[in-house]
């Protein structure tokens, strides 16, 4: 089992995971860890005396092998960035850079129905939208992610040439965590990037 921890980046010193580090290992929300646990199918132990839980290593490593969650993603510690866009030479730009930096493993998308299938499958920890996209307004995409509780630690940054700042108010309503004025300087996206995802 330290061979597959070590694989998949996962800290092999560590033994017991709380719920909240459990969620973002895998891409879940805390309350979804929690059900799992209460109702056995993800196994370990409350803390006596405590409402805690904790979950052993194995335990966590054959739930995410029996749901499916994708350990390849977690390599390295790196984040999971999805870039949806429809402009190939945008996408490709800040490809190239992300994937430069060492810290983010990158999937794309240029349309709202890509985005929401790969969400699925990837499970990014963070996704750079883009507002005008060519089947939905990117403040949509916003909204359907933000209403999953499976995606409540997917954190969004949202991405424009609008300038009016009410309408960059109604963006951050939807449920993003930051906005990015376009056109922006790369080292200004990997900081925003940096400062949304805590790194």
């Amino acid at each position: 089992m330290d061979i597959l921890a070590r694989e998949i980046g996962m800290d092999t010193t560590k033994e017991l995971y709380t719920t909240g580090e459990a969620a973002e290992i895998c891409s879940l929300s805390q309350q979804t860890i929690i059900r799992c646990f209460d109702s056995g199918r993800l196994r370990g132990f409350r803390i006596p005396g405590s409402k805690f839980r904790k979950i052993p290593r194995d335990s966590l490593l054959k739930f995410m092998k029996e749901n499916n969650i994708p350990m390849q993603n977690l390599q390295s510690g790196r984040k999971r960035l999805l870039i949806v866009d429809d402009d190939a030479e945008i996408v490709e730009m800040m490809t190239d850079v992300l994937q430069r930096d060492g810290r983010f493993e990158i999937e794309t998308a240029s349309t709202g129905y890509d985005a929401g299938i790969i969400t699925q499958k990837f499970r990014p920890n963070l996704i750079l939208l883009d507002y005008m996209l060519p089947d939905i307004n990117g403040n949509i995409v916003c909204k359907i992610i933000r209403d999953n509780p499976e995606f409540a630690n997917t954190r969004i940054i949202i991405i424009s040439g609008v300038i009016n700042q009410a309408e960059i108010d109604d963006l951050l309503k939807s449920g993003a965590e930051a906005f990015m004025k376009k056109p922006f300087s790369i080292s200004e996206l990997i900081e925003k990037i940096a400062a949304v995802l805590e790194i």
